[in-house]
């Protein structure tokens, strides 16, 4: 499963979501509070509080506060290069 720890109005994070729509990607999107001290639970899957934080769970990787990372990630491993 991927989870997308995000915030809507982040444009890093809407270029990962839109990566993902092109490769036809079910992801779970886990909204995040605005303000970094209260991404409580992102850092407790993370160990930071970043966004975009990308968890594959199916591979065990967590990509934490880099769309160029995510989406690279998800290239290799969901869609090759079709963006």
């Amino acid at each position: 499963m991927l989870e997308l720890y995000q915030f809507e109005e982040c444009p890093y994070c809407a270029r990962v979501r839109k990566k993902m729509s092109e490769l036809c990607i079910d992801f779970v999107a886990r909204n995040v509070p605005r303000k970094k001290e209260d991404r409580k639970m992102l850092m407790k899957v993370s160990g930071q509080n970043g966004v975009p934080t990308l968890v594959d769970s199916d591979i065990g990787a967590v990509i934490a506060d880099d769309d160029d990372k995510i989406i690279a990630h998800l290239e290799k491993h969901y869609g090759g290069k079709n963006g």
